[in-house]
């Protein structure tokens, strides 16, 4: 079993910059894939950054260039630094898992929030 703890969402103005974490409790395979996905209310959850534990990333097009996903693995904790934030980057941000033989792990999700 794997658990995910997120912090560090909150409310900021555009322009500005927040920093996501998740502590991953349980075992972390070197195989296992660690990202952020978002979902704003009506819509399907969606990817914004992926990581692997040998450091190959996967970004969705809306973030590149602004948002840098990292890992400990050390530390079994993943990062997602967001700068230059946008309104529409407004969601409830979850870290995601994926294990090959199992599947997905979620957290419970923390909410970013981009406004004046």
């Amino acid at each position: 079993q794997v658990r995910l703890v997120e912090s560090g969402g909150g409310l900021v103005q555009p322009g500005g910059s927040l920093r996501l974490s998740c502590a991953a409790s349980g075992s972390i395979f070197s195989t296992d894939r660690m990202g952020w996905y978002r979902q704003t209310p009506g819509k399907q959850r969606e990817l914004v950054a992926a990581i692997t534990s040998g450091g190959s990333t996967d970004y969705a097009d809306s973030v590149k260039g602004r948002f840098t996903i990292s890992r400990d693995n050390a530390k079994n904790t993943v990062y997602l630094q967001m700068t230059s934030l946008k309104p529409e980057d407004t969601a409830v941000y979850y870290c995601n898992v994926r294990r090959l033989a199992s599947g997905d792990y979620w957290g419970q999700g923390t909410q970013v929030t981009v406004s004046s």
